[in-house]
């Protein structure tokens, strides 16, 4: 056995470690409000289900995380993206609207996350589509852009991935008017970091991220740090105490995403 089979058993073993198989039985969890309810996620790439796996496994335990999305998705509003056409293109929000139905009809599930930032723009009309099942929408930025907010500083936006600059802007821009607050933010883009996360680079990536973060704040007072995209949210893993590391909180929605949606599925918010 030559030592690429030993990676690439490893790397097949770790991963099916995170997804398991289909099973009808329900996951292993001991929060009694979470058990049994099932979590349909919409992703905007196939390659990010293992961040909505892995994310949701950790904060609802118990809950059966049902994932869908393509790579054609992404492709496609990044293709929107450079020609400077409208993005997400309308034909984006249609699918997100009918995988959700999907992920219904096929399993019945509690709830919807939309993992998708770049996607946050097609929220409302999933939202409206789904609303004759009784099916609540969560978009996975709700949560972190209503505590980036309510902070009431100064907020640094990190990307890795331009088409998501402004799908969260605008919906910071949003959720401040939806909280009758005045929102101040300075954004900052690291296309470095997603070409290092495509190459498997996670520690790289994060320093990048890190390094952004530091030069913002030699240039400003921060008070607090929104990280764009689910993918980013691998940075908890380099620095999971980041107000000891920058003295602000650093905020991923593959945290506060979930957290948001575990509130949905036990009943705690509506």
């Amino acid at each position: 056995m030559t030592d690429k089979n030993d990676d690439a058993i490893r790397l097949f073993g770790d991963y099916m470690r995170i997804t398991g198989t289909p099973t009808l039985q329900n996951e292993p969890g001991d929060i009694l409000e979470l058990k049994g309810k099932k979590l349909g996620v919409v992703n905007g790439s196939n390659w990010v289900s293992l961040w909505s796996t892995w994310f949701g496994k950790k904060i609802l335990p118990g809950v059966k995380i049902i994932n869908t999305g393509n790579e054609a998705v992404q492709l496609n509003f990044m293709t929107a993206y450079h020609n400077g056409e409208p993005c997400p293109p309308q034909i984006n929000i249609d699918l997100f609207c009918n995988y959700a139905k999907d992920l219904y009809d096929l399993y019945k599930v509690d709830a919807i996350l939309i993992s998708c930032s770049t996607m946050n723009r097609a929220y409302s009309q999933v939202q409206d589509f789904m609303r004759p099942y009784g099916i609540p929408v969560i978009q996975i930025d709700e949560e972190m852009m209503e505590e980036a907010v309510e902070t009431e500083g100064k907020i640094l936006v990190v990307a890795t991935h331009g088409p998501t600059v402004n799908s969260t802007q605008e919906l910071l821009q949003e959720t401040a008017e939806k909280l009758g607050k005045k929102v101040d933010f300075a954004g900052v883009t690291v296309e470095e970091a997603f070409d290092l996360l495509g190459e498997g680079n996670i520690e790289k990536h994060n320093e990048v991220i890190a390094e952004a973060i530091r030069n913002a704040q030699k240039k400003e007072k921060i008070d607090i740090v929104v990280l764009a995209q689910l993918s980013m949210s691998v940075f908890s893993f380099s620095y999971p105490n980041p107000e000891k590391e920058f003295g602000v909180k650093v905020l991923n929605s593959g945290e506060t995403g979930f957290r948001k949606a575990g509130k949905i599925l036990s009943g705690e918010s509506v």
